[in-house]
């Protein structure tokens, strides 16, 4: 009896402190619970071209609904983005890129920097744009490349307009146009694609070297082009014809609703800049929450005023006065992504033995 008693005692006595260890552990485990903070936002990286420029509140309001911290990252033009983003493509820089444009989109299609990713918003005007099946590319803006022109020049100097690429290489027009490089400007690259298109694989040489032969100035990229040598913007420079864009007679729109500028909307080239999921990202989810707000009318509606393009999204307003001042081409020059991907650096180099000899 006296056996069995100590026994018992000994097992209850287990028993309690296993109870007892068991409810301080369940205690501690709830009041950790209740203690814990709530998780905090997924950083998202979103890799993009130096002319990024969106209203911080318009980013804020899209964190703060999506639990999301946007880190922006910026890389040159269009050309060294889509450069890096391929040198990068096994260690990706970013989460989610924007700013790839028409005329490098195949070749990082062509490397697999983009993983796919079909945006709710995609079918509300981007599709217009879509270059892939697999959706990997979302178009965000469109951006035609365009000859512009200074009128009140023209109107001085009592010489006609010109209207079209064939009147660039006429004689009144000799030593008046000024274009970025193909080799180191996107939009230079983009003027270099129209004369492809409009003179075939077998003429565009040909204008080139009427071109040179009637004085036309190549500088390094489309800020020295537009600022410096075009008379036009900053009224500091010589030449009333530039490679500029569609929408670049907007930014010189004045208090009364004039501009001295126009784009000679025959001449525009079209061009599209793309966003994507970069592949291999470890946040797929909330950068393809990235990609919708991109395409959202939230953010479409401030890239024309900030970014000086168009958005792709359909029923977006644009800025008063850009209807008359900067229309959206309605029958810009393309090239197929296939036909670009096949020859861009064959011609880029047909032209350096052109131009720079």
């Amino acid at each position: 009896m006296g056996q069995r008693s100590s026994q018992w005692s000994t097992s209850l006595r287990a028993a309690i402190a296993l109870f007892s260890a068991g409810a301080l552990t369940a205690g501690c485990t709830v009041i950790g619970a209740e203690d814990e903070p709530e998780e905090g936002p997924v950083t998202v990286t979103l890799v993009t071209h130096q002319s990024w420029a969106v209203p911080q509140e318009v980013v804020d309001a899209f964190e703060q609904r999506a639990n999301i911290r946007v880190e922006i990252r910026k890389e040159g033009d269009a050309g060294e983005l889509t450069n890096k983003l391929v040198l990068t493509k096994d260690n990706p820089i970013a989460d989610v890129a924007y700013g790839v444009d028409s005329t490098f989109a195949s070749r990082a299609l062509t490397e697999g920097v983009f993983q796919p990713y079909t945006s709710p918003e995609a079918d509300r005007g981007p599709q217009r744009y879509a270059l892939d099946p697999q959706q990997r590319l979302s178009a965000v803006d469109v951006g035609d490349v365009c000859v512009n022109i200074d009128t009140e020049w023209f109107a001085a100097n009592d010489v006609p307009e010109p209207t079209s690429l064939d009147d660039l290489t006429e004689p009144e027009y000799k030593d008046l146009l000024v274009v970025p490089s193909p080799a180191t400007s996107s939009p230079g690259l983009a003027f270099l694609f129209a004369t492809v298109s409009k003179y075939g694989e077998d003429g565009w040489q040909e204008y080139w070297g009427d071109l040179a032969d009637n004085g036309v100035k190549v500088v390094s990229g489309w800020t020295e082009a537009y600022t410096q040598d075009f008379s036009g913007s900053s009224g500091e420079g010589d030449r009333p014809i530039v490679l500029s864009y569609a929408s670049s007679p907007a930014a010189e729109i004045r208090p009364d609703g004039t501009t001295s500028t126009k784009a000679l909307l025959d001449t525009c080239y079209r061009q599209v800049e793309y966003a994507g999921v970069l592949e291999g990202t470890k946040h797929p989810d909330e950068a393809g929450k990235v990609i919708d707000f991109l395409l959202s009318h939230e953010f479409q509606s401030t890239v024309a005023a900030n970014m000086y393009v168009y958005p792709t999204r359909e029923g977006v307003a644009l800025p008063e006065g850009w209807a008359q001042a900067a229309p959206l081409p309605r029958e810009p020059i393309s090239l197929p992504g296939e036909q670009v991907e096949a020859n861009r650096e064959q011609w880029i180099g047909e032209w350096r033995t052109l131009l720079e000899g």
